[in-house]
């Protein structure tokens, strides 16, 4: 049978509006409410993404972000959004395209939306972590790496 509504593409342009709307309520200057916060996955070579070249020679496929404490400038449009996160110390402004997008997860209320199949990557590259490990090597002296997670825990079984 031939779907001449096109469910699929109507499905993913919603689960794309909730995205769009969560991140809405990280535009204020007080940040995400109560204990919200977002692991974003994208894909870095999709079209209209635009991040440093070092970003996408590190992560030549996807990408996963966290939005929530230490992030800047988020603007929220109809067709993207654009950020600035800290990696490695050095803020960096991000331009995304909600198509881009392949998986969004709220873990503090164990919400998560997945946009394609599952992508073989499961890390997670958190900026903020990052920040704090390089505040805790200029005290030590010594060099720390920045900080890596498994996206398992935040998954639905």
């Amino acid at each position: 049978m031939t779907d001449y509504i096109g469910y699929e593409a109507l499905t993913q342009a919603a689960m794309r509006g909730v995205v769009r709307e969560a991140l809405k309520q990280g535009r204020s200057s007080g940040g995400l409410p109560g204990e919200h916060h977002f692991y974003l996955s994208f894909r870095t070579k999709a079209p209209g993404v635009k991040i440093a070249d070092y970003l996408v020679e590190r992560f030549p496929e996807d990408m996963t972000i966290v939005i929530q404490h230490q992030y800047w400038d988020l603007e929220v449009h109809d067709g993207h959004f654009e950020i600035i996160l800290k990696f490695s110390g050095v803020p960096q402004h991000l331009f995304i395209p909600y198509s881009a997008i392949t998986r969004f997860v709220d873990p503090s209320v164990n919400f998560g939306l997945t946009f394609e199949s599952a992508n073989k990557d499961d890390t997670v590259i958190s900026p903020a972590a990052e920040v704090q490990a390089e505040h805790q090597a200029a005290d030590s002296d010594e060099e720390t790496p920045g900080t890596v997670v498994n996206l398992d825990a935040f998954r639905r079984k």
